[in-house]
């Protein structure tokens, strides 16, 4: 059955514990919220999720507890990793889980090797049956993906029917991609949903992100999709000085976790281990 995944999709973050353990009695809460704010799916193990500071274990135990929450809400887990083997495994693990989508960003490798990257993501597809979310996220990844790249993608790799576009200035480069592709790629944007109304003017599908506050995010895409502009654009202006708060770099991910906490969503506000947390003067 194809799932429509136009929309808004939460970036969960991964709850822990003081200990830094992991707080699975707060994952639940993060998905029903997703529910109650109407957005379309949620995603596990990103960025926002910590995923690098979690042992396999862990990785394991947060998605398969995302995935017995979603109870049928479509849950795209992250699955990237530092070898294509590694990742192709971590997609079959997430298949097998019941996942709806895998998001897979581009490995360590020479930001120029193309070719090793275009591979990397074919042999994905080889091993796995669901759709891929292409992660774009230079900043992290250090591997810049050029439109023509994406396409090719697109083109020759069936499985290829997302992206998760990160690399500023977004609304340029998603005309620039569905130039080339049209509807063939949903991009989705990300980075906070700092540049969501412009990410929609352009033809983005939606958002996957995990600003602490989706149903603001669901509301400025619903507003868009209705055709109401000038209310989505009222209400993405009244709200942007939060997001930009939440997008302060270094601390953003402490600040995001500290609204959580303090929505009730978490039973603490704690970062893992060199994370920075937000401090009480921020």
């Amino acid at each position: 059955m194809k799932i429509d995944f136009t929309g808004v999709h939460w970036m969960l973050a991964t709850p822990f514990n003081d200990d830094e353990g992991i707080d699975a009695e707060s994952i639940p809460r993060l998905v029903q919220h997703a529910k109650q704010a109407g957005c379309r799916g949620v995603v596990t193990l990103g960025v926002t999720g910590e995923a690098p500071r979690l042992a396999d274990r862990e990785r394991s135990m947060v998605a398969e507890a995302v995935i017995d929450s979603a109870d049928g809400m479509p849950v795209t887990v992250g699955a990237t990793a530092a070898s294509t083997h590694v990742a192709a495994a971590r997609c079959l693990e997430a298949q097998a889980m019941g996942a709806a989508a895998v998001m897979v960003a581009a490995p360590p490798m020479a930001k120029t090797n193309l070719p090793a990257l275009f591979t990397h993501y074919r042999r994905i597809a080889d091993a796995v049956d669901l759709p891929i979310v292409v992660q774009d996220y230079p900043q992290t990844t250090g591997v810049d993906m050029p439109p023509e790249f994406i396409a090719e993608l697109a083109d020759s790799v069936p499985s290829v029917r997302y992206l998760k576009l990160e690399d500023p200035p977004t609304p340029s480069k998603i005309s620039a991609i569905r130039d080339l592709v049209g509807d063939k790629v949903a991009i989705f944007g990300g980075l906070g949903g700092v540049y969501l109304l412009n990410e929609l003017s352009r033809g983005a599908a939606g958002a996957m992100t995990g600003f602490a506050y989706p149903e603001i995010l669901v509301k400025v895409w619903r507003l868009m999709a209705e055709g109401d502009e000038a209310g989505a654009q009222k209400t993405f202006y009244r709200h942007l000085p939060l997001i930009l708060f939440e997008a302060q770099e270094g601390i953003g991910l402490g600040i995001r976790k500290a609204a959580l906490h303090r929505r009730g969503l978490i039973s603490t506000p704690k970062v893992r281990h060199p994370g920075a947390q937000a401090s009480e003067a921020t």
